[in-house]
């Protein structure tokens, strides 16, 4: 037997992908969007549907665009753009323009989505699962005091099942 990685999509190993290299979650139109760095999700076959799964904090801006439309975007742009996905993952979307804070292009998806110009890769999807995660629901109470006790502004994600429809390649 052959050593290999769990899960690859084509080339990629998609747990390093949202692990190590991170990715922005985009919701909302061409001309209404926010984006936000997330490296918490990942990739599989739910409900014979290709599907990745995120979390998103109730308090970021982004969430509330997730809940308003029925389409997001997960955009990979590579060690290359750190600087973008720092920003993205630091600044709020409600006081700070992030697009002109780092140049980042936005394109229109065929569906009316938004990714970016420096994406490498771009997993286009709609959602068709949300739950709020919740305390008492953690087997493993070491895992929720490590993440969410003693956060700042930090409550339980929502986590999103989005069904990917279209994946985008630079």
């Amino acid at each position: 037997m052959k050593k290999t990685t769990i899960a690859r999509l084509g080339e990629e190993d998609v747990i390093q992908l949202i692990g190590k290299e991170w990715m922005l979650v985009t919701a909302g139109t061409p001309a209404d969007f926010n984006t936000m760095t997330a490296s918490w999700g990942g990739i599989g076959f739910l409900w014979n549907k290709p599907v990745a799964f995120v979390f998103v904090r109730p308090e970021r801006y982004t969430h509330d665009f997730i809940e308003r439309h029925e389409r997001m975007t997960l955009s990979f742009l590579g060690a290359e753009h750190r600087d973008i996905l720092n920003l993205c993952g630091t600044k709020s979307g409600r006081e700070v323009d992030k697009v002109a804070a780092t140049g980042l292009q936005p394109v229109a998806t065929e569906l009316g989505n938004v990714t970016f110009g420096q994406a490498r890769l771009t997993l286009e999807g709609r959602k068709l699962y949300r739950t709020e995660m919740r305390a008492d629901e953690f087997l493993d109470e070491a895992v929720r005091e490590r993440w969410y006790n003693d956060r700042p502004g930090g409550g339980l994600h929502t986590v999103y099942v989005m069904e990917i429809e279209n994946v985008w390649e630079r």
